[in-house]
């Protein structure tokens, strides 16, 4: 079973990296050398859609992508060993910061890391825009599988992995001592061949992998190139050797015996061509050797079998085995097939399958030779009983985390998901806890104080939410009854009835307070900050994935961050079936001109006319409304916002000139995201789009929110005053929201401020917001500004307003927001109260 085990682990590669949407490959003739600069300035960059694998060829591949905006990811790896040289350059803003070069023809204490795949660590800076660039050349297969990581998850797989290898490797081992002793034992030379041609495959698999390279030759690269070569062709011959005498050919099939010799020979031969012939050329030659060779080794065993040979069975199943896996990796290294586990390890399954099953093969034989049916049947019955307990061990360790002891993702996804199959109308809580501060306890304090901390919080997290009203167990092992599991390092997880947990709200504070309490360490109180989010079935999904995942999403929100606690809510979770399908819509609305401006009109109170308007994106094709705000969040979300900024510059300025030929002299207020103002070209963008229109200057207005310059006052202060000198008037919209500084604001080139309609909805009826508004009213004067009221709705609330000395007002009281043709004709019913410009003589 430990057998049959292997495959699942070996698909646990990769689980926790980050994939590539934009690689990017340039292929170079041999002849041509390019810098990294000239490499990236190329225009012949292609997208590429799979993981690198170009086969044999002497070009030279470059590889670009941007780094996430994810500074949890500092290690790229290469996943293959043998690339003769590997250049990375870390490029951030256009400029080259970091070159390492390195590979297989260098020594092995060259590498930065020293590991047998090829890691490259990296810096990572949020606030530029970093970009990875490679430069891959080799005489082999050119094949480049690479992945983004977190250092500290990369280590922690890579060690599994390493444990998986050990496995692999003792396997054949002991195989391999198992049938050198029978042999030592019975002197017959088919154990001696069988140990060879184990061998073989054994040094293969460890040159191939770069194992041999690391632990054997790490000074000496060629040797770790001939080693290579030469693995190949004894791995073949004798396995050959070893089907020819395990099946008897020489006695049942001579003409078959003839063609294995045949095929033995031209193996060999690749032992001289190997000295005489170019690296490149031999291991070409080697490995098309491989192909025919396997073949034959996997034809052979049903040819006998169906014609009686008793042992064909075994052998058979083994060789068929151990062929495709060996075939399947030939056609890789030739790039007839992609990189996925199976073309990756089919070699390491086949081998292991193989070793394996011929294993109990020659046992058997022995068997039925030396000691009879019964004994081989109790010694089968006995280790078909160690194997089963071996299974269940592995099983019970493989739910449960190694370090809290506490069940693991897998554990509970299965725990959940019977609750829910046994129980489909009961509604379930999952509570994801994330402890913030244990990335910065580890910093401080070390792994390993840091791993003692997270299992004296783990045991202390399972005594408390078992005090949880509606909790419910996740099961017990050795004598330790859970309530809480590991969904990974940092995060911690329990499930909970959430009806009988909302019914006793005080006694969830309670655990919810106890949950937030420090950990006492060696004297010390160490403060992890947990987080939660909560999903609740079936609201939120029937399916434990489904579930986790949106709990994740409400534990990282700004709800969650605020209070510490956030139950998941579909407008938070940007990443939905429903948010991309939106997204993909909005894409097409505005490659196709799908989506529309509507107006509503300012109120001068000084003048008693319609001073100005602002312009508001809508979406009239699609049958469900989505309101505006949500847009404009769609679009930051996705990458849109740039398109769409400019989309809506363009139509205000058409809206606008629609409004000068009739005779209406409007300001026209535009909404602008703090994405734009992060552009560095924004600035530069506006100033060419308004010196094509001069007609319009000073008269296109742009509002920012007050919460969004908070964002990143730095950059959003550059690009507004950029855009002052330009002549861009600027407004500060939704004012009173949020939580900027009075002294930021009065660095700012705005003219107008725009209180928010949460603060005039209930002017009327609420005393304190007419203090807060009048406060603000004078305070706004005082500096200067001109003051918007928006959200007016009422002749009460404009009234006060007026009395308060608010310059302007918007709102439904004036109209809603139209389209133009009918805001023309609004604006045509309003006659002399609206501001107009005259025709030249009048």
């Amino acid at each position: 079973m430990l057998i049959l085990l292997l495959p699942l682990a070996f698909t646990c590669q990769g689980a926790e990296t980050f994939r590539f949407p934009n690689l990017e490959f340039l292929r170079v003739p041999p002849d041509v050398t390019l810098s990294p600069m000239e490499a990236a300035a190329s225009g012949d960059w292609q997208p590429l859609d799979s993981s690198p694998n170009f086969g044999y060829t002497r070009d030279t591949a470059w590889f670009r992508f941007d780094v996430p905006d994810n500074s949890q990811l500092d290690l790229l790896e290469i996943a293959y060993s043998h690339l003769d040289y590997i250049a990375f350059y870390l490029i951030e803003n256009g400029e080259l910061t970091s070159e390492i070069t390195t590979g297989d023809r260098y020594p092995f204490a060259q590498r930065p890391i020293l590991n047998r795949h090829f890691l490259f660590p990296f810096s990572p800076n949020t606030r530029a825009h970093q970009q990875i660039l490679l430069e891959v050349r080799t005489t082999g297969t050119l094949q480049a599988p690479m992945a983004l990581w977190n250092a500290q998850v990369f280590f922690e797989h890579a060690s599994v992995e390493e444990q998986l290898h050990a496995i692999y490797y003792g396997i054949l081992i002991s195989v391999i001592f198992f049938n050198l002793f029978v042999y030592i034992a019975l002197r017959e030379h088919v154990y001696l061949l069988y140990v060879l041609s184990t061998l073989g495959y054994l040094l293969l698999i460890f040159n191939l992998n770069g194992t041999a390279f690391q632990l054997i030759w790490p000074g000496s690269p060629a040797l770790h190139s001939w080693a290579t070569l030469l693995a190949i062709p004894f791995a073949v011959v004798f396995s050959l050797l070893f089907s020819r005498s395990f099946l008897r050919l020489k006695q049942a099939e001579p003409t078959l015996n003839r063609i294995v010799l045949g095929f033995v020979a031209m193996n060999a031969a690749m032992v001289i061509f190997a000295v005489l012939l170019d690296y490149s050329v031999a291991i070409r030659l080697s490995v098309a050797m491989v192909i025919p060779s396997t073949l034959l080794l996997t034809l052979i065993g049903p040819l006998q079998w169906v014609r009686g040979n008793p042992q064909a069975g075994y052998y058979t199943i083994a060789w068929c085995a151990l062929s495709l896996g060996s075939a399947i990796t030939a056609a890789n290294k030739y790039g007839l097939l992609p990189n996925n586990f199976i073309t990756t390890y089919g070699m390491e399954i086949g081998s292991v399958l193989q070793a394996t099953l011929l294993a109990l093969a020659l046992a058997a034989r022995l068997y039925k030779e030396r000691q009879g049916k019964l004994e081989a049947r109790e010694a089968e019955l006995k280790a078909m009983a160690a194997r089963r307990s071996a299974e269940l061990k592995l099983i019970e360790n493989a739910l449960h985390n190694p370090l809290t002891g506490l069940p693991n993702r897998t554990s509970f996804e299965m725990q959940i998901n019977d609750l829910i199959r046994q129980a489909p109308g009961t509604r379930h809580g999952i509570v994801v806890i994330h402890l913030n501060n244990l990335q910065s306890v580890t910093k401080t304090l070390g792994h390993q104080n840091s791993d003692r901390i997270l299992e004296l919080a783990s045991q202390s997290l399972n005594a408390t939410v078992r005090e949880m009203p509606g909790i419910i167990s996740l099961g017990q092992h050795n004598g330790r009854r859970f309530f809480a599991a590991s969904l990974d390092s940092e995060t911690l997880a329990c499930v909970v009835n959430a009806t009988t947990s909302e019914q006793a709200r005080r006694s969830v504070v309670r655990t919810l307070e106890a949950i937030r309490c420090p950990i006492d360490y060696l004297g010390m109180q160490i403060p992890l900050n947990p987080q939660l989010g909560v999903a609740v079935s079936p609201i939120h999904g029937t399916d434990a994935t489904s579930l986790i995942r949106k709990a994740a999403i409400a534990e990282g929100s700004d709800r969650a961050h605020e209070r510490g606690i956030a139950y998941y809510k579909p407008s938070i979770d940007s990443y939905s079936a429903g948010r991309l399908t939106m997204a993909s819509e909005l894409q097409h609305a505005l490659a196709n001109d799908g989506l529309a401006l509507h107006l509503q009109p300012k109120l001068d109170f000084r003048t008693g006319r319609i001073s100005g308007m602002e312009a508001l994106i809508r979406w009239p094709e699609r049958e469900q409304t989505v309101p505006a705000d949500e847009i404009i969040m769609l679009a930051e979300q996705t990458g849109l916002i740039k398109p769409l900024t400019r989309w809506v510059l363009e139509q205000s300025l058409q809206l606008r000139n629609c409004l000068l030929e009739n005779n209406y002299l409007l300001d026209l207020s535009v909404n602008i995201s703090p994405n734009n103002l992060r552009e560095p070209d924004f600035p530069l963008f506006v100033k060419r789009l308004m010196s094509a229109h001069p007609q319009h200057e000073g008269a296109i207005i742009f509002e920012v929110t007050e919460t969004s310059m908070m964002q990143d006052p730095a950059n959003a202060l550059k690009a507004l005053n950029s855009l002052a000198k330009a002549g861009i008037p600027v407004s500060i919209d939704d004012f009173g929201s949020g939580y900027s500084s009075l002294s930021y604001i009065k660095q700012l080139p705005a003219s107008e401020i725009k209180i928010d309609r949460s603060l005039i909805t209930d002017l009327a009826t609420r005393e304190e917001d007419r203090v807060i508004v009048q406060t603000t009213i004078n305070m706004c004067h005082s500096l200067g500004y001109r003051v918007v009221a928006e959200g007016v709705e009422d002749e009460a609330t404009a009234s006060l307003l007026e009395g308060m000395g608010c310059d302007m007002i918007q709102g439904y009281l004036l109209s809603r927001p139209l389209p133009l043709d009918r805001m023309l004709a609004w604006l045509t019913q309003r006659g002399g109260t609206v501001t107009k410009q005259h025709a030249p003589g009048q």
